[in-house]
C-alpha cells in the first residue's frame, strides 16, 4: 500500500499486512473496544482483526476474496456497500486498499463513513488528508476527530529481507455521530506514536 514504489512485489489485491505495532499505536487512542462490535473490511489476514479480539472486540471480517485465513464475509466493500447499509457496528477499523492515487482508499473511507455511525478509524498516508477534494472528510466533517502520525514507517512483511516501506503513515480517525466531541464540533487534534520494538 505505498504510492512511491517500495521495492516491494506488488500483492494481489493490495494485501499488506499491518504491523502489530500500528495497531496497538490507534488501540490507546481509541475509547476501549471491549463489547464493540467492529467490522474489520478489508480483513486480509486479520492482524487488526486479531488484535482486537485480544483487547475484548467482536470482530466481523470480510475482504474481496480469502487469503490464509477464512473470512465471515466475502464482500466488495468499495462496490457493493450501497446494498447493506446501515451496518449494526459500534465501528469500522482497517487499512484499505490505496489503489491508484488513493483513489480506492477514498471511496473506502467515504463508504465507511456513509455506513457506519460509530468510530472509524483508517490506516492511511500521513498526507490522505490534504487536498481540496477531500475536505467533505476532513475540514467539512464534524466527526473528523483525530490524526495518529506513525514516527516510524511501516514494515509491510515478516522476515530478516523485509524492508521498511517509502511511505509515512498515519491513523485517522473519525468519532460517532453522536459522540459529544462531533455534536460540540471539537477540533480534531493531532498525535504521535512511534514503533516500541524497532
Amino acid at each position: 500500500m505505498t504510492i512511491i514504489a517500495s521495492g516491494y512485489a506488488p500483492q494481489r489485491n493490495e494485501l499488506y499486512e499491518t504491523p502489530y505495532w500500528a495497531v496497538e499505536s490507534l488501540l490507546r487512542h481509541l475509547p476501549s473496544v471491549a463489547g464493540l462490535k467492529i467490522w474489520e473490511p478489508a480483513a486480509g489476514n486479520h492482524r487488526i482483526a486479531d488484535m482486537l479480539l485480544i483487547h475484548g472486540a467482536e470482530v466481523t471480517t470480510s475482504d474481496i476474496e480469502t487469503y490464509q485465513r477464512t473470512h465471515d464475509r466475502i464482500l466488495d466493500f468499495i462496490n457493493t456497500l450501497q446494498f447493506i447499509t446501515p451496518v449494526p457496528f459500534d465501528a469500522i477499523i482497517t487499512n484499505p486498499p490505496y489503489g491508484k492515487g488513493n483513489k480506492q482508499a477514498v471511496t473506502f473511507t467515504r463508504n465507511a463513513l456513509a455506513c457506519c455511525n460509530g468510530w472509524v478509524a483508517m490506516l492511511l498516508t500521513a498526507k490522505f488528508d490534504w487536498g481540496s477534494t477531500r475536505v467533505d472528510m476532513f475540514r467539512d466533517c464534524p466527526r473528523w476527530c483525530k490524526k495518529i502520525v506513525l514516527l516510524d514507517r511501516l514494515r509491510w512483511f515478516d522476515g530478516p529481507d523485509a524492508t521498511t516501506g517509502t511511505e509515512d503513515h498515519a491513523w485517522f480517525i473519525w468519532c460517532p455521530v453522536d459522540h459529544p466531541c462531533t455534536l460540540a464540533h471539537v477540533p480534531p487534534a493531532i498525535v504521535y506514536e512511534g514503533n516500541p520494538y524497532k
